[in-house]
Order: structure tokens, then C-alpha cells, then sequence
């Protein structure tokens, strides 16, 4: 199954960004030189550490999603630990600014800083199966389209693919989720990561972890989804429409601060999408007997949104802070980084093709 996977891969119109493929057996002239059009000013193929699609562009993309997802996450614990109480006990915390001047009246400034443990390692770890995954995952189904239906179905595939690698990621994220609202929720339950982990295994067992799992997927799949389609099309729609010169030609230093504005206008949308969701995983994490379609008749539409103005500033933040991340990972490793994509010569030669047979 994996020789075959690979295969798949390796067939992938993404499998090389800098070989021209075409279905219809045109072939690049052997005669003529062409510089790398889509790497940075200064960069050629050789300047690049690993082949596009290899097992070790794959790991330093895990690694790069590692960090972004680890410390991002970790860095906005206190604005979160916050959110997640005004979810559970909307009474007592109010708005965002109540609930930071009542955390900081009962527990003092530490208190800010509950639940970094399980954050760090949870969203690490999801970072990998996330972001590695979803390159895996992106040339796979690539390679079972073909080049052009992948141009075409772009968007589609941008979102398949972030739904496969964010499914895989959740398991690793859940029980540290689960650990980690239930110290930010739960006064006097546990303190720390190594109190928290066994006090809720012989409370529940192993499916106190994964209790969570359900709406973990129901908040962070169509979170992902978003997070991905929509940063890909916006990158795309940035240098069509707004960038005054190509992506050859930009720094990678712009190039970087394009990504940064392409993650943050995508954590937007990924915060109104999925906080619905978000809010049904804080309760149910904070109580034991609690079930989905329970709390979620419980709470409410409007209840619900509760929270929502200070995730869409953590989300937002983080999103944009993560692709950055990310991206400055790809730099720093030498990775290969393919620029927008574009037609296919032999999808554009179909179309006019058929513009003439129609006229």
C-alpha cells in the first residue's frame, strides 16, 4: 500500500517544480535554456537542499510544522486560557477584558500561564501530522488526477488533502486538548502537565484522551480546510492582482511578507468556521458526563458564539504566524518552493482548441 502511495507521489504533476509535463506528449525543446523562473532572485535547482517530494523535503516540513504549531500556540496560551473559560462560564467571565481582570484577581499572573505544557507538546505534534501530511497528502491526490484536473480541481484538492492530514493530526492533538481545558477549566484539578496526565487516565480512563475526538474533528477539519484552501487561493490571488512584480522576481523577504498577509486574512475565516465547535470541545472537556448533541442543545445558537471577537484575534494571529513559520523553515533548509500555480501547456492548448471549434 505505501510502495504504491510513493509511486503515486513520485508520478505527481507536484513531484518536481522544475520539469514541464504534459498529457498530450508535447516535450520541452532539449535545445533551449531556461532559467528557474519560479525560485527566488539568486536561486537555481542546485541551490536547493533535497528533491521536491522526498523523504527529507517531507520531514523538514513535519519539522516546520513542529514549530509552527508548538510555539504559536504556546505564545497565546494566556488570551486562550481566557477564551475558554468565558466559553464555560460565560456568567462569571463576561467579555474579554472581565475575564483577563477576573483570571488576574483570583490566581495572580501565573495564572495566565496554565495549560502551556499540554499546548506545547499537543500542538506540536499536531503541527507535524498537519503540515507534513498535508504535503504528502496534496501530491498524492495530485498524482491520481492528473496535471491538468489538478489545476482545474485545485481548490478541491487543497481541501481533500488538508482534511486527510488534519483527521491524522487530531489523534495526536486530543489528549493533550483534553488535559489541557481541564486545567484551565477546572479550579484546583490539577496544576500541571504531570498531574494532569494520571489524574485523568483513573478518572476515566483512556477514553477520557479521546473523549473529545468527535468535535475536535467537527472544530479543526473545517478549520483546516479553510486554513489551507483559503491561504493557497489568497497567495495566488495576492500576486495576480496586488503584487506590482511576479514571484520570481520578489525577495524572499516579500515573499515572506506575503505569506504572512495571505495566513492572517485565512485565520479569520478559520475562526468564524470553526469556533461553534470550539466552544462545544470546552465544555465537554470540562465535564465529565457531558456529550455533544447535549451541550450543543444546551448551549444554544448564541451561546455558541461565545468568545468569538478574541479567537478571531488569536486565530487570526496565530494562522498568519504559523504559514510565516512555516515558510521561513522552507527558506532556512533550502527547500524547494513552487511558485502559483499556472496552466498547463497542454490544458491551454485543449481550450483554444475548442474556442476555435466553437467558433
Amino acid at each position: 500500500m505505501f510502495q504504491s502511495m510513493l509511486q503515486t507521489v513520485k508520478n505527481s504533476p507536484f513531484a518536481s517544480p522544475f520539469q514541464a509535463r504534459c498529457d498530450d506528449g508535447l516535450k520541452v525543446n532539449p535545445d533551449r535554456i531556461i532559467s528557474a523562473a519560479d525560485a527566488a532572485p539568486g536561486d537555481d535547482a542546485e541551490s536547493y537542499s533535497c528533491e521536491y517530494g522526498s523523504p527529507k523535503f517531507f520531514a523538514y516540513c513535519a519539522f516546520g510544522g513542529l514549530l509552527s504549531c508548538g510555539v504559536t500556540h504556546t505564545s497565546v496560551v494566556p488570551l486562550d486560557l481566557v477564551k475558554c473559560r468565558m466559553q464555560v462560564d460565560p456568567g462569571k467571565y463576561g467579555n474579554i477584558i472581565n475575564g483577563f481582570r477576573v483570571t488576574l484577581r483570583e490566581g495572580g499572573i501565573r495564572e495566565l500561564g496554565k495549560g502551556w505544557a499540554p499546548t506545547f507538546f499537543g500542538y506540536s505534534m499536531q503541527g507535524v501530522g498537519k503540515f507534513g501530511f498535508y504535503e504528502i497528502f496534496k501530491m498524492f491526490y495530485s498524482g491520481l488526477m492528473g496535471e491538468e484536473n489538478t489545476y482545474l480541481w485545485r481548490t478541491s484538492l487543497y481541501l481533500v488533502a488538508s482534511a486527510s492530514a488534519e483527521f491524522f493530526a487530531d489523534i495526536f492533538l486530543c489528549p493533550m486538548e483534553a488535559v489541557k481545558v481541564r486545567i484551565q477549566t477546572s479550579p484546583g484539578w490539577a496544576g500541571t502537565l504531570r498531574e494532569g496526565v494520571p489524574k485523568l487516565f483513573g478518572e476515566e480512563g483512556m477514553m477520557g484522551f479521546y473523549k473529545g475526538i468527535v468535535p475536535l474533528w467537527g472544530r479543526q477539519i473545517p478549520y483546516t480546510m479553510m486554513k489551507f484552501a483559503c491561504f493557497e487561493r489568497t497567495v495566488e490571488a495576492l500576486y495576480m492582482y496586488v503584487v506590482p512584480k511576479p514571484r520570481a522576481e520578489c525577495t524572499k523577504g516579500e515573499q515572506l511578507m506575503v505569506t504572512f498577509v495571505a495566513g492572517y486574512i485565512a485565520g479569520i475565516f478559520c475562526a468564524i468556521v470553526s469556533h461553534p465547535a470550539d466552544t462545544i470541545v470546552s465544555k465537554l472537556n470540562k465535564d465529565p458526563g457531558a456529550s455533544f448533541m447535549g451541550v450543543a442543545k444546551d448551549l444554544g445558537f448564541a451561546a455558541m458564539w461565545k468568545g468569538l471577537f478574541p479567537r478571531i484575534i488569536m486565530i487570526g494571529t496565530l494562522t498568519a504566524l504559523q504559514w510565516f513559520i512555516y515558510d521561513s523553515v522552507k527558506v532556512y533548509y533550502r527547500l524547494p518552493r513552487p511558485p502559483p500555480p499556472t496552466m498547463p501547456e497542454s490544458l491551454r492548448l485543449k481550450l483554444e482548441a475548442a474556442a476555435k471549434g466553437a467558433n
